[in-house]
């Protein structure tokens, strides 16, 4: 594993990149409406809502400006006599690709500046606040007005069209589970379909590649289509990447893909869900893969890749590589970390343990819920107003730097601590991979079926807590 900060990430900035991010984030709190954020020019954030951000961002046109505002993008540059001279960025230079600028547009109109606000504070989660903007910066190559917009278009699709926090991880297997056995035939159906995949283990997290990433494995053949609702695929889509998100850190901040092609057929391909994981990664992930193998594909699937590397950004395109056997699987991954079903030493086999009864009983206590949300708002506030600090008084940089790396600590601690609260356990709780703290050990419980018994390295926590061990998960 690199134990080196790659470059563009919190502790690795250079000065220009230190700068963007503080532009990024004076944008941010404008969209916020943070009372009182004055940003250098003569903009209060207060005054900010709606349409008025809307034009700030530059992208209404000129003859539908009643009258002139401050530039929530102007950049102010000082040549040698002491002038400035401001300029704006255009709107995602052209390159809207998903339809981000409506979207951002939509989100600006029809919530309030305080909803964005806890929106994105819900969006961060364990992440560090930086590094999630710095994901987005990367993305739009350091374009801060393009990269808000699409900051706020992917906080608009978590909110109204997915419903990631407030549905997809908060009831995660177990309401599939009960929704399985819905009166409901549609809601039954999805619920079905969605454990169908969960069972079969079309796709599943294991182990890690040589530089420490969680690696997901897709296995191909497993799909069928028409055998699940769109609607499921996109959910456990969703589901397996906000899963895999949890198992990342600040050292290790984007994930594997291993799509087994083994035995594909032209009855696997369907190019819906493809396009679907394409735009999910792209326009709602970004900066998330760090590497995508495509293992044992046939003659056949040539004509498919063409089609569907046509789709793919240039940039996501380069992290594809292929592999036809085990030893080139093994210039990414360790043998030990590859499992025997693809040729490597790893015993593990995937078994899908069933939702136990009782194991989302805390997000009942709303009691609690809310005192840890409320402590978690008080750093939260810390945070901006440190971060509005670190932006304005460069003399003393260093200091709130390391004030506003306390903070992110705590908000990590914090988020683990309130996770039972909102997020339903998954397969990996209750096999002990993810663990209290945040934790993670890649670790296979004593399986009588299997007889494996594989432990990979990871952030080693000791031995299984007491409700994981084995007898409990027959």
């Amino acid at each position: 594993m690199t134990s080196a900060t790659l470059l563009g990430r919190p502790g690795n900035l250079t000065k220009e990149q230190e700068l963007k991010l503080q532009e990024m984030w004076t944008a941010t709190f404008k969209v916020f409406g943070l009372p009182g954020f004055v940003d250098g020019t003569n903009g209060d954030a207060a005054s900010i809502t709606g349409s008025e951000t809307a034009e700030q961002a530059g992208t209404v046109s000129p003859e539908k400006k009643k009258k002139k505002r401050v530039n929530l993008f102007s950049r102010k540059r000082h040549d040698d006599a002491g002038t400035e001279d401001t300029e704006s960025d255009s709107a995602m230079d052209g390159n809207d690709k998903y339809g981000q600028t409506k979207e951002f547009h939509k989100v600006l109109e029809s919530q309030s500046p305080e909803a964005i606000r806890t929106a994105f504070w819900s969006m961060v989660k364990h992440d560090d606040p930086d590094g999630l903007l710095l994901r987005f910066l990367r993305a739009r190559k350091w374009n801060v007005q393009n990269a808000l917009i699409m900051l706020i278009s992917t906080m608009h699709w978590r909110m109204q069209e997915m419903h990631v926090d407030d549905d997809i991880v908060r009831r995660g297997e177990g309401g599939a589970l009960e929704d399985s056995a819905s009166s409901n035939a549609p809601t039954k159906k999805e619920g079905q379909d969605f454990l169908a995949q969960m069972r079969l283990g079309k796709s599943f997290l294991h182990g890690t590649d040589k530089e420490g990433r969680p690696i997901t494995f897709v296995r191909v053949k497993l799909h069928k289509q028409g055998e699940q609702s769109e609607a499921s695929l996109e959910r456990f889509t969703v589901y397996t990447i906000e899963t895999a998100r949890l198992l990342l850190s600040s050292n290790v901040d984007t994930a594997a893909i291993v799509f087994d092609m083994t035995d594909f057929s032209m009855a696997n391909m369907d190019y819906g869900p493809v396009k679907f994981m394409i735009k999910v990664f792209e326009a709602n992930y970004p900066e998330s893969l760090g590497v995508v193998l495509v293992h044992k594909s046939p003659w056949i699937f040539q004509g498919v890749w063409k089609l569907i590397r046509g789709w793919l950004d240039p940039v996501v395109a380069g992290k594809v590589h292929f592999t036809k056997n085990v030893e080139e699987l093994a210039e990414f991954v360790e043998r030990s970390q590859i499992i025997k079903e693809l040729g490597g030493d790893d015993p593990w086999t995937y078994q899908f343990v069933e939702p136990i009864a009782g194991e989302n009983k805390l997000l009942l206590d709303g009691v609690t819920r809310q005192r840890l949300l409320d402590e978690r708002a008080a750093v939260v506030k810390d945070y901006e107003t440190t971060t509005q600090q670190w932006i304005h008084d460069p003399s003393s940089m260093d200091a709130l730097q390391q004030r506003r790396s306390e903070l992110t600590k705590r908000l990590r601690t914090g988020y683990w601590e309130l996770d039972p609260y909102l997020r339903a356990r998954t397969l990996y709780d209750r096999t002990g991979v993810i663990r209290e703290g945040g934790q993670t050990q890649y670790n296979e419980y004593a399986n009588s079926a299997t007889g494996s018994n594989a432990t990979h390295n990871s952030t080693l926590n000791g031995s299984l807590p007491p409700k994981y061990q084995a007898d409990d998960l027959d």
